[in-house]
């Protein structure tokens, strides 16, 4: 039996992650952790994608904060391999919230590979990490040669980590892996994320419940990919990697007018009629075009997104889980 253990499990990537993993092994006990431990809600975005038998799952809220309470559990549960999917995911937050999102972000890192190294347990170990580091690059498509170039609180924090692991990979000859994942989406993220934003004011202007959509731009680029898709590369390289880092993205970069125009068209909507730009709701920063260059995880291990950026969309609006909101 497999002991796994699932910091942040009830993101859509743990979503997926554990449907995926069920898929794939039947003798294996997942140990998920959680600030929201919503066990109730979490099996029943599951349950959308498969009917499974949970009892192999358990979903438990530890204060990741907090070094005694992490050693404790990890000791306890003897996991044999580690995917650290927590910490705040907003970049906006961040820069309103600096110190507390770095602290978070570091300290959870910190305190789960600390807890695996005094204890000589090096087990195969997934980071998430974000293309959010790259910061501003010279419309170039972005790999792990790429020189870093943080501009949130939230992207250094993220770099941070990303350095400790290639630090930790060589002086402990550990298979830690750090995935820097671009942009992905699902039918479980919500309207404060851009690409379903988009698709929720569309279906709120065509019901007549809003009648504007506002955003800050309809030129920049971002290359998305569907959430199940990235999952099967972090898969992929927990179980094959050779690199301690490995960008994970479509290698496609479309721009939010793309994503505009099709999402309207859709609901049968002229979108010249209902979006309107405000350059304020732009981030002090942020890149104009995102592109990713997943070059090393498709010839390493065959990798490629099944979805492309409009079987996303169409998967986003007929599937959306939070559309009734």
């Amino acid at each position: 039996m497999q002991n796994i253990l699932i910091t942040g499990i009830t993101g859509q990537d743990g979503i997926f992650l554990v449907d995926r993993l069920m898929k794939s092994y039947s003798d294996i006990n997942i140990l998920g952790v959680s600030r929201n431990r919503d066990q109730e809600n979490f099996s029943k975005k599951l349950s959308t994608l498969n009917k499974y038998n949970l009892k192999n799952l358990n979903l438990k809220n530890i204060n990741l904060l907090d070094l005694k309470e992490v050693e404790e559990n990890i000791l306890k549960f003897k996991p044999d391999k580690i995917f650290n999917l927590s910490g705040p995911s907003s970049v906006y937050e961040s820069i309103l919230y600096p110190e507390k999102t770095m602290n978070e972000i570091c300290k959870i890192f910190e305190n789960i590979t600390q807890t695996l190294i005094s204890n000589d347990l090096f087990v195969p170990f997934f980071q998430a990490s974000s293309s959010e580091m790259f910061g501003q690059n010279a419309n170039e498509c972005l790999n792990e040669t790429i020189q870093f170039n943080p501009n949130s609180p939230y992207a250094k924090a993220k770099l941070i980590n990303h350095d400790k692991v290639i630090d930790y990979s060589t002086k402990y000859n550990w298979n830690i892996y750090s995935g820097i994942m671009f942009n992905h989406e699902s039918e479980f993220r919500n309207h404060k994320y851009l690409f379903m934003k988009v698709i929720n004011s569309a279906n709120l202007i065509k019901n007549k419940k809003v009648k504007k959509l506002t955003i800050g731009s309809l030129d920049y680029k971002r290359d998305w990919s569907f959430a199940a898709d990235v999952v099967e590369g972090i898969i992929k390289i927990m179980e094959k990697g050779k690199n301690s880092c490995y960008v994970i993205g479509s290698g496609v970069s479309y721009s939010i007018e793309n994503l505009v125009e099709t999402v309207f068209e859709y609901y049968g909507l002229d979108w010249k009629k209902y979006v309107d730009v405000d350059e304020k709701l732009l981030r002090q920063g942020d890149p104009k075009e995102v592109c990713s260059d997943p070059k090393i995880l498709k010839d390493e291990f065959g990798w490629k997104c099944n979805y492309s950026f409009y079987d996303l969309i169409d998967r986003c609006i007929k599937k959306n889980y939070y559309k009734s909101e």
